[in-house]
């Protein structure tokens, strides 16, 4: 169906034009008519054409006038502009609107109704393009929480996950290294600082967890995991290390109109806990300070900073670097930890060049809290003695070069030990893996068969998997079963039904074409050829 509208000062003209379309077209076009330039403007606000046939000269506002208006207003019509007055100027700017045709009067039959059609076909490349960008922005509505959820749970609570965080950093256009946490909890009411019936919230909540993201978003930029208990973790990017005094008032002012109008739509009872900016790697940290400022209060919207709980440094002291040298320990870069550790180290000795005794001890409870996060990591096994001359190395150190290589060499020995741990075990478990699959290829083994076996999740087995061979689980059962049929080609005279029982193949088709697609040649030519 296609909405038409006529707009000509005389009427034998919109009787024509509407007899050709309706003889042409019949119950395909609906056509409503005006006379004046103000007519067809409240003409196309009321009956939202698809096309619009247009004279320039009418009484009051002229054509061209009109067609702008008319754009501003509803910009997806298709004009064709119909005119006996034959002037290059207005042609000109009547092209410049945008109008897809400019016809002389009188207007030929055929060429009028092809001009029509023409008008109509892109109408249907218009409405099957916003039909695909709807069809797209539903798949997004879909897919966007998944990515989200993605992101909460890698931001808090795997280890090891700098390639993923910078694919999800990719897929959801973040481009900051900074951001806070805020837990949101909720319940039917709120007794003494808690909230009731946390279970069968959460359960009613599911059925509106559309709106709950449409209503958090309207506050703040955010990304938002799923449903934990009673709590959502909510990450929001933030450009700045730190945030200043009146951007944490308005912070915690969107979150208080948040939380009033999530209690009135939503019919439950919702506080929040705002933690402080932190890089991505410790949002962790900053999603337990939220969790914290909620167990500390019972307000409605709490963040940490308003609270005294938590460590205060001396104003220049490098919080960002000792940070940034546990965090690399704790995952086995050793680059990223040797230079937070020198750049650490001459701040100390910048800063503190005559105050020997406390650098000591600074680096002496830094080498101890980076093998502390080793031995967590499972590294070795922890001796009592094993640091029995630690003082006296440290009280030997004749200069700062020694302590400082001392201290270096003991962070670079931490993060070795935890990444050949990783090593170890990754190569342990792929070897593990292996064994399993030349043991089994001749069955209907899968991603998740050979992980139940391993006992660890298929989306990290496929992750190790991958990084440790160069291939895929699929690809290398593939190759392995190929190699094998190769081998009993060669030396066996089995049917094709039979081999493909021998290498994990029930259909002998499809295994001459995988044959064929690998090898270049079919199973029975490679038995010729060999």
């Amino acid at each position: 169906m296609y909405r038409i509208m006529i707009a000509d000062d005389e009427g034998i003209v919109i009787d024509s034009f509407t007899y050709m379309l309706t003889e042409e077209f019949g119950d395909e076009v609906v056509i409503e008519t005006a006379k004046t330039g103000r007519a067809v403007i409240e003409l196309a606000e009321r009956f939202r054409p698809d096309i619009a046939l247009m004279d320039i000269r009418m009484p009051g506002i002229n054509g061209i006038d009109a067609i702008r208006e008319i754009q501003s207003r509803n910009p997806g019509i298709t004009f064709i502009v119909i005119s006996a007055y034959d002037k290059f100027g207005y042609a000109q700017e009547a092209l410049s609107l945008g109008v897809t045709s400019y016809l002389h009067k009188p207007v030929d039959r055929n060429r009028f109704l092809d001009t029509v059609r023409n008008a109509m076909e892109k109408v249907d490349m218009d409405r099957q393009k916003r039909t695909k960008e709807l069809e797209i922005l539903e798949k997004l509505e879909t897919v966007t929480p998944i990515i989200e959820n993605g992101l909460i749970y890698n931001l808090l609570f795997q280890d090891f996950y700098q390639e993923d965080i910078q694919n999800f950093k990719k897929l959801l256009e973040i481009e900051t290294d900074y951001g806070y946490m805020m837990a949101l909890v909720f319940g039917d009411e709120k007794q003494d600082g808690y909230l009731t019936n946390a279970v069968g919230t959460s359960v009613r909540l599911q059925d509106k967890l559309r709106d709950l993201r449409e209503i958090v978003k309207s506050y703040f930029n955010s990304f938002m995991g799923s449903i934990m208990a009673n709590k959502i973790a909510i990450f929001i990017p933030c450009e700045k290390k730190e945030m200043e005094y009146n951007e944490r008032i308005e912070i915690i002012d969107n979150a208080r109109n948040m939380v009033r109008r999530l209690d009135s739509q939503l019919e439950a009872v919702f506080r929040v806990g705002i933690g402080t900016i932190h890089t991505l790697d410790n949002q962790m940290t900053s999603y337990n300070e939220a969790l914290e400022s909620l167990a500390q209060s019972s307000g409605s919207v709490i963040h940490r900073a308003d609270l005294t709980a938590g460590p205060e440094y001396e104003d220049n002291y490098p919080v960002d670097k000792e940070n940034e040298l546990f965090d690399a320990v704790k995952r086995g870069e050793l680059e990223e930890a040797v230079s937070a550790a020198n750049q650490f180290f001459d701040w100390m000795t910048a800063t503190y060049s005559g105050c020997t005794d406390d650098i000591k001890l600074k680096v002496l409870e830094f080498v101890l809290k980076a093998e502390t996060l080793a031995y967590e990591k499972g590294v070795g096994v922890y001796q009592f003695r094993s640091r029995q001359d630690y003082l006296s190395i440290i009280n030997r150190s004749e200069n700062y070069d020694k302590l400082k290589k001392w201290f270096t060499d003991k962070i670079s020995e931490a993060c070795h030990n935890v990444k050949c741990r990783q090593e170890n075990r990754s190569n342990g478990v792929i070897d593990k893996a292996k064994d399993y699959i030349l043991a089994n290829f001749q069955k209907d083994i899968s991603l998740d068969d050979v992980s139940r076996e391993i006992d660890i999740s298929p989306y990290y087995f496929s992750k190790i998997f991958k990084e440790n061979t160069g291939e895929n689980f699929i690809d290398y059962l593939t190759t392995l079963r190929i190699d094998k049929a190769k081998e009993l080609l060669e030396t066996t005279d089995l049917s094709m039904k039979e081999l493909c029982g021998e290498v994990g193949y029930a259909n002998p088709n499809y295994f001459s074409r995988i044959f064929k697609k690998i090898v270049g040649l079919s199973p029975t030519e490679y038995k010729e050829k060999v």
